[in-house]
C-alpha cells in the first residue's frame, strides 16, 4: 500500500522493488535501486522519512518518527534487517542494522558501522563510525574491520539490489 496522508505523498526513486504488502505511507522519499520488502511498514505520518539509494528494508521492518520532533534520515548503501524498529534517527551511509535490533529517537549511526541483530540503541545512542554495537542497551564490542565491512556490509546491500531484480524481471 503506498498511500498520501495530510497531503503528503511518498516519491520512489527509480529501479526501487516494493512489494505487494509493504506499506509506505506519507512524508517518504527514497532513492534509486532501494528494495522495501514484505510487510515491511515506511510510516512517514507525523514526520519525514528520507532515505538515499541502495537502501534496503527487509521483511517486517518498521520505520517511523516522532511527532514534530524526530525524522528518520538513512544514508546510502543501508541495510535495514528483518524486524528491525528504525525510529526518529539518523544512520549515515554504508551502515547494516541486524535482524531484530530497535534504534530510537535522536540516536545517529555514523558510516561505515553494524548494529547486531537483536541490539537495542536506547534514545540518543551515538554510533561512531566503524564501530559494531551490540546487547541490550547497545554498546559498542569493537572496531570494524575493512574485511567485515566489505564482506557483510557491501555483500547485503548488494545480494539485496540483486534480489530486488528478480522479483521486478517477473512482473
Amino acid at each position: 500500500m503506498i498511500k498520501a496522508v495530510r497531503g503528503k505523498e511518498p516519491i520512489i526513486g527509480e529501479d526501487c522493488f516494493i512489494a505487494e504488502n509493504a506499506t509506505i505511507v506519507g512524508e517518504v522519499s527514497m532513492g534509486k535501486q532501494c528494495s522495501v520488502w514484505f510487510n515491511a511498514v515506511l510510516r512517514g505520518d507525523v514526520h519525514f522519512i528520507k532515505m538515499g539509494d541502495k537502501v534496503n528494508v527487509q521483511d517486517g521492518a518498521v520505520i517511523h518518527c516522532t511527532y514534530l520532533k524526530s525524522p528518520t534520515t538513512i544514508g546510502n548503501n543501508v541495510s535495514i534487517g528483518h524486524n528491525a524498529l528504525v525510529h526518529g534517527c539518523t544512520i549515515h551511509d554504508n551502515v547494516l542494522v541486524g535482524m531484530g535490533s530497535i534504534i530510537m529517537d535522536d540516536c545517529i549511526v555514523e558510516s561505515n558501522s553494524i548494529i547486531a541483530a537483536g541490539a537495542v540503541l536506547t534514545k540518543g545512542t551515538h554510533v561512531p563510525s566503524g564501530s559494531i554495537f551490540a546487547g541490550m542497551p547497545a554498546k559498542k564490542i569493537k572496531d570494524i574491520s575493512p574485511e567485515l565491512s566489505s564482506g557483510e556490509i557491501n555483500r547485503i546491500a548488494e545480494a539485496y539490489t540483486m534480489y530486488s531484480g528478480w522479483f521486478k524481471d517477473s512482473e
